[in-house]
């Protein structure tokens, strides 16, 4: 897996990036060839947004800040239509929140809420099925900015 720091000049429609990561100066700029580098984790759970229980498959959100020594704070993620939410570094644990990038076992396009969505494992805790953790839940992620 390639995780390299770029320019942000080079626009995400001409590179097939998918998700750029800011880091204090550097960027961070990752493909889904690159996200899927990753071990990949899937879970079964129910949404607000979907009817029944759905498969998910993505990358651990703590795999991904772990590769690039992400700890502590705070993320701003932000989707492609500029929606953009805090999210504590704490959530992203080992049994927690993916970047999800299949849903029932194929790719989100963004008609679809892809190709990125950060999804809780909603059924394992109760904590995580509250408006602050659905808030969280971003789709069509894009960017995320630690702070």
């Amino acid at each position: 897996m390639l995780i390299s720091a770029a320019p942000a000049v080079v626009q995400a429609e001409t590179t097939g990036v998918v998700l750029s990561i800011e880091k204090g100066e550097r960027e961070y700029r990752l493909t889904l060839q690159d996200i899927k580098a990753f071990t990949p984790v899937t879970f079964e759970t129910e949404t607000i947004w979907t009817h029944g229980v759905q498969s998910f498959e993505g990358v651990r959100l703590k795999d991904l800040l772990d590769s690039i020594n992400i700890s502590s704070g705070q993320l701003r993620a932000i989707a492609v239509n500029d929606y953009a939410v805090d999210i504590p570094v704490a959530d992203a644990v080992s049994d927690g929140p993916i970047i999800a990038y299949k849903q029932n076992g194929a790719e989100m396009s963004r008609r679809r809420k892809g190709p990125l969505w950060i999804v809780y494992p909603y059924d394992d805790k109760k904590s995580y099925q509250t408006e602050t953790v659905y808030s969280r839940s971003i789709w069509q992620l894009d960017r995320l900015i630690t702070q």
